[in-house]
C-alpha cells in the first residue's frame, strides 16, 4: 500500500512539472488608482506633455512604432532603457554602461516585470521606441526600492530590439 501510494505521489508531482506555465495579461483588469491616474494627468497637462493614456492608467508617448512582429504581456523582449523619478528626473537604472558611454541591451520576461511595462509595451513593435508615465500601483507602490521611495510616479523611455 505504501508503494502504490509513493508511486502516486511521484506521478502526481511529475505531472505538476511537466505542465507549461501559462501567463495571461490583461493591464486593464488592474488598473491604477484613480489619484494616481489624477496626479500623472496633471503632470502631463502642466508640462504640454502629449501622451495617450492606457486603460491601466499609464501614459506613454510612442517615440517610434517599430517595424518587427508584436509581442505581449507575457513576451521575452530584449529593451534597452532609462528608468527616471518624475518627482526629480533622477535616473535610477539605465542601460548605459557608466564607463563606456554604450547602450547595451537586456533580457526579460515581460511577465515578471512592473505592470506598467506590461499593460504598454505591447503598443508597439519590435525595434519600437516608447516613453513611460507610470503611477506607483503599476510600478513600485508603496515599497521602496534603491534610489525610487515609495509611492514614486516613474518615467520610463523603453527601446525594444528588433
Amino acid at each position: 500500500m505504501k508503494r502504490i501510494l509513493l508511486v502516486a505521489m511521484v506521478a502526481v508531482v511529475l505531472s505538476a512539472c511537466s505542465k507549461k506555465y501559462e501567463c495571461s495579461y490583461n493591464g486593464c483588469d488592474y488598473p491604477a488608482v484613480q489619484a494616481e491616474i489624477d496626479a500623472l494627468q496633471n503632470h502631463i497637462t502642466t508640462n504640454g506633455i502629449n501622451a495617450e493614456k492606457d486603460c491601466s492608467g499609464v501614459f506613454y508617448t510612442i517615440l517610434e512604432q517599430g517595424t518587427g512582429d508584436w509581442f505581449d504581456g507575457c513576451s521575452d523582449v530584449t529593451v534597452s532603457y532609462k528608468g527616471m523619478r518624475m518627482s526629480d528626473n533622477f535616473i535610477f537604472d539605465q542601460t548605459i554602461d557608466p564607463s563606456t558611454g554604450q547602450e547595451f541591451y537586456r533580457r526579460f520576461n515581460l511577465g515578471g516585470l512592473i505592470a506598467g511595462w506590461r499593460s504598454t509595451l505591447p503598443k508597439i513593435k519590435r525595434g519600437g521606441k516608447i516613453r513611460l508615465y507610470i503611477p506607483p500601483s503599476l510600478g513600485y507602490g508603496n515599497q521602496a526600492q534603491q534610489n525610487i521611495p515609495a509611492n514614486s510616479n516613474l518615467i520610463f523611455e523603453v527601446k525594444v530590439a528588433p
